[in-house]
């Protein structure tokens, strides 16, 4: 090798390191890495609250499966108790299960359903996502154009409608609104099935057909999903803009001349659009809690319904493993809603959000 050859080499790979040490120095690198570290802490924290409160159920999985199966022998149940320690402290079940997750990404057996856990929270969670992002979806297309008409139509009759709307919606618990669409469903029956995401016939039916069943099956739960967080974002949405409506800068571009759509989704609509990132970010936390509700009535079997089942049941393991999913999702959320605000005003400084 000559000379110029190893000076090459070496301003090549001086070059890598600092292009490498400029992405991990990064100010939204560092921001992630900070905020997934407070997050691993947070699950953590969780873990041990969750085993903690489970203990104050009655009984025991070994019990649940005596109760099943009274003709089960002792070596069976001593043995079921000595695999997972059932006989040991809370503390000491934690952190079995705590050192499975680590050493072997491990979240437990379901005594339920006789299944690893993390097998059962990706079969339930693919269910609760197939009915929350469409609802999200629908959610911010219907509310933000509404948001946006009742704002620039302020006071006049359009307005007044989309508010008491927006009212109605917001009044409305969430089960009152699922029992009014099953009271629907059992007055227009057969049109709008209720009852689990597809039919008696779904295997029989052709690929077309799976997912045209399913899209049937999903209507009434993701109506019952998007009619509160519909009001809710449409009254976020008319009173962000109408703040920014209100600034000089807005007049100030309707002197100029500006047309007034441009005023308004040019000018306002970008400095009006902040608090709803912000929401954004809390609907993705929000897909599991969000979907309880909706899964629970229309028998929709999702991951809500499955950690109701587990703290019913007493599966220690799968309820923990499901609320653990549901805390990710929270700290992911927020993390999302941040990167998002970012993204869209760089005048925000990611180290300003906490």
């Amino acid at each position: 090798m000559t000379v110029t050859q190893d000076f090459t080499w070496r301003d090549r790979l001086k070059e890598s390191f600092s292009h490498l040490k400029a992405i991990v120095t990064h100010e939204t690198v560092l921001y992630v890495l900070k905020r997934l570290l407070q997050g691993m802490l947070t699950l953590f924290l969780a873990s041990v609250m969750i085993f903690f409160v489970m203990q104050f159920n009655p009984g025991n999985p070994a019990d649940r499966l005596l109760y099943e199966n009274p003709n089960v022998s002792e070596d069976v149940i001593r043995q079921y108790i000595d695999q997972f320690a059932l006989d040991q402290p809370w503390f000491i079940q934690h952190w079995r299960w705590f050192w499975n997750v680590l050493s072997q990404f491990n979240f437990g057996y379901s005594f339920v359903y006789s299944v690893s856990v993390q097998y059962l929270i990706v079969q339930r969670m693919a269910a609760t996502l197939l009915l929350s992002i469409p609802s999200i979806i629908i959610t911010w297309a219907i509310a933000l154009p509404l948001g946006i008409v009742g704002a620039v139509q302020q006071n006049q009759l359009t307005d007044r409608v989309l508010r008491v709307l927006s009212y109605l919606g917001q009044g409305f618990p969430s089960f009152i609104t699922c029992l009014v669409l099953l009271f629907v469903a059992q007055i227009t029956s057969p049109l709008f099935p209720v009852g689990g995401m597809t039919s008696i016939n779904h295997a029989d039916l052709p690929p077309l057909g799976k997912v045209v069943d399913i899209g049937w099956h999903m209507i009434l739960p993701t109506i019952a999903l998007s009619i509160t967080s519909f009001a809710g974002l449409q009254r976020l949405t008319r009173g962000s803009l109408l703040d920014v409506l209100r600034q000089e800068y807005i007049q100030t571009a309707r002197a100029k001349g500006l047309p007034e759509n441009r005023v308004i989704y040019v000018h306002a609509l970008r400095n009006a659009i902040n608090p709803l990132v912000t929401i954004l970010g809390f609907e993705f936390a929000s897909l599991l809690s969000g979907s309880f509700i909706a899964e629970f009535f229309f028998s929709w079997p999702g991951l809500g319904s499955l950690i109701l089942e587990a703290v019913m049941g007493q599966d220690v393991h799968l309820a923990v493993g499901g609320l653990m999913m549901g805390a990710t999702m929270l700290i992911l959320g927020n993390l999302l809603a941040d990167l998002l605000l970012r993204a869209v005003d760089p005048r925000i400084r990611l180290e300003n959000l906490q």
